[in-house]
């Protein structure tokens, strides 16, 4: 099997590096962070222009139709450059489930829009006090004449307070858990903005008797559910490795350019020995990633490939943040240096739809599952 990206996925590849590059350096994303909405609506608009915002979409619903390995590359250049914009967020999960479930008139009003950088969609499902992979749904809808409400809190929601449209899990009345559009400005709907330490956005989303339009046909949406969250891991685990490698690289670069008495950092054996094993994490993780992408690509969505891929990624994701801090020394948590930024950026995607323990535990779970299991010696 040929695991290297073909000439399209390379121009692909290289526009979006492209791109960001130019668009962010440390004080530049220092910058936009930091302002009320914590993304640049410029670059949105760049990365609608050259077609990014439609990529997972058919091109009847407005998109580029692209498969996972083109929508996980992109998600890699986004890691790589520590790119706040919510593609994410607001573009490949809500709308992967607006494509996946909702009617052809749902589709046709929102995912053009998407495509076009105009509509921003957040996925409403975490809840407080619910944690992944038991997450249970106590937001409820109800029945109100010819339509639907929907009455609850969603904590956190990733770049809800942005969001001009949400994709909303509630539970039904006769049992399961049905997806739900609400607009951002309903009556009834109240969202709280907050910043996260790694300087994206989130909101606390309250719903109280909103009006609600069910996405498609209805009914139980549980297993578009488990699948928004494969590939939403997946994407965690493509933008992993875009961050880690990163900072792996500054991590070389830095130990070749510091002294310590008076030669480099690069000199000591035990420093290279440490970054070795750094490229080791990274390779490992690289290779889950790609696993997880390609499964998704041969139509397998798996949430035991996705436990596998996430539990490999966060544990290097953590070892090499770890050792990107502690070899830089001071620097390495200074705001105006970007090393301390990808390890936050890490730090939040391991805790993001299970942590490395949250994933043993599932994985573990099911080892009675095999007819057999054989230790190595």
């Amino acid at each position: 099997m040929d695991f290297e990206l073909n000439d399209e996925q390379v121009m692909l590849r290289d526009t979006t590096r492209e791109l960001l590059s130019r668009s962010y350096d440390a004080e530049k994303r220092n910058t936009v962070t930091a302002s009320g909405q914590g993304w640049s609506t410029e670059v949105w608009g760049k990365l609608a222009e050259i077609g990014l915002l439609g990529l997972p979409f058919s091109e009847d619903d407005g998109g580029m139709g692209a498969g996972p390995v083109e929508t996980m590359t992109v998600m890699n250049e986004i890691g790589r450059s520590l790119a706040p914009e919510p593609f994410l967020d607001a573009v490949l999960t809500p709308g992967g489930l607006v494509a996946e479930v909702g009617s052809a008139e749902q589709r046709a009003k929102i995912l053009p829009g998407v495509a076009e950088g105009d509509t921003l969609l957040a996925f409403a499902h975490d809840e407080p006090g619910s944690r992944w992979p038991n997450q249970r749904v106590a937001t409820v809808a109800a029945g109100a004449g010819d339509g639907w409400t929907v009455t609850g809190t969603k904590n956190p929601v990733l770049h809800g307070d942005c969001a001009g449209t949400l994709v909303v899990s509630a539970a039904l009345p006769d049992g399961g858990v049905g997806l739900f559009l609400v607009e951002a400005d309903a009556s009834g709907v109240t969202r709280k903005a907050y910043a996260t330490h790694d300087g994206l956005r989130g909101a606390q989303i309250v719903f109280a008797d909103a009006p609600a339009q069910p996405l498609g046909d209805g009914g139980d949406a549980s297993a578009a559910i488990i699948g928004a969250q494969v590939r939403a891991q997946a994407a965690l685990c493509a933008e992993a490795v875009g961050a880690m490698g990163e900072a792996l690289r500054l991590t070389t670069d830095y130990l070749k350019q510091r002294k310590q008495f008076g030669v480099p950092l690069a000199k000591f054996q035990a420093l290279t020995q440490r970054a070795a094993d750094m490229y080791v994490e990274l390779e490992l993780a690289s290779s889950m990633s790609l696993y997880a992408t390609m499964s998704l690509a041969d139509g397998v969505v798996d949430p035991t490939i996705a436990s596998r891929a996430k539990l490999q990624v966060s544990r290097a994701a953590r070892h090499i943040g770890l050792e990107a801090i502690q070899m830089h020394g001071g620097i390495g948590m200074t705001a105006e240096y970007p090393v301390g930024h990808y390890v936050s950026r890490l730090t939040a995607i391991g805790h993001t739809l299970g942590s490395a323990d949250d994933h043993l535990r599932v994985l573990a779970g099911k080892v009675a599952d095999y007819e057999m299991v054989e230790i190595a010696e």
